[in-house]
């Protein structure tokens, strides 16, 4: 089992960090194929979801959703991929994923062998959006009623 001391989710951020919160935080994920990757962490270290209080994995789905809708309105991508593994990484953390018919893996999982190439001008469009999804994600968790830390 991996001590919180060993956590790579406990020693770093798990990306660029979009919105803190004091139980959790939205990162932006460094997935070259995968411009808006997010993860929403747990700030404590806990392995599973049914170790949380029903109020906090209440208050986790509510970010999940959130950033989900973000990535919804400002990429527009063809589907929304959402996980939460932790085989790797057994720290609670959702991967909120946005998917393209042309993506690396579509319609395989993004872990997946890759089905093709990625297009650049696609990727390229695609990271200009960027600033606009922080500001998104931003303004989706202020409106579901969640503070900054």
């Amino acid at each position: 089992m991996i001590q919180s001391s060993q956590c790579e989710l406990c020693a770093g951020d798990g990306g660029e960090v979009v919105w803190r919160h004091p139980d959790f935080r939205v990162v932006l994920v460094d997935e070259a194929g995968y411009p808006g990757f997010c993860r929403v962490i747990w700030n404590g270290h806990v392995k599973e979801m049914t170790d949380l209080a029903p109020v906090d994995r209440t208050l986790l789905a509510n970010a999940v959703w959130a950033v989900e809708a973000a990535l919804r309105e400002v990429m527009r991508p063809e589907k929304v991929n959402l996980a939460t593994l932790g085989n790797m990484t057994p720290h609670v953390h959702w991967h909120v994923i946005p998917r393209y018919l042309d993506d690396l893996h579509f319609p395989s999982p993004v872990w997946a062998p890759a089905r093709r190439e990625a297009d650049p001008s696609s990727l390229d469009a695609r990271h200009a959006r960027l600033p606009q999804l922080r500001e998104a994600i931003r303004k989706q968790l202020s409106v579901a009623g969640f503070s900054a830390a």
